[in-house]
């Protein structure tokens, strides 16, 4: 199974180990499932990750990112002709159209189109 991860549930995870968020990285880091990005996600990733107001152990991020680059699933992204509420999460959505790519998992639907494949973590987690 392919995923997108939105930035929000990674975060998620790093910020709370018992979590839905980390269940789902936790899977990823497992290989049960796989990351699929682009450089714009790696990028969108490193960036956030990386900031100072989470004071994130860096060892550990750049582990994460390492890992993601040897065992995701890279994507050539179209850009897809759509609005979005918040244009940042638009890169997702790009990759996840551009692929065969099952679901995106966001902490924040809303910003998405309504489609059946677009799941909170909670929702992610009742059908895995």
């Amino acid at each position: 199974m392919n995923v997108v991860l939105d930035t929000n549930v990674i975060v998620s995870a790093f910020l709370n180990p018992k979590g839905i968020p980390a269940e789902i990285v936790s899977l990823v880091l497992s290989e049960k499932i796989i990351l699929c990005y682009d450089n714009k996600i790696l990028s969108e990733y490193t960036d956030v990750l990386t900031r100072s107001k989470f004071n994130f152990n860096r060892e550990l991020v750049n582990d994460f990112l390492e890992f993601i680059k040897t065992y995701g699933e890279y994507i050539v992204a179209e850009s897809q002709d759509i609005q979005f509420i918040d244009e940042d999460d638009k890169i997702f959505y790009d990759v996840f159209r551009s692929s065969d790519t099952n679901y995106i998992i966001t902490g924040n639907k809303k910003h998405y189109p309504k489609e059946k494949n677009i799941l909170l973590p909670r929702e992610f987690k009742e059908i895995r």
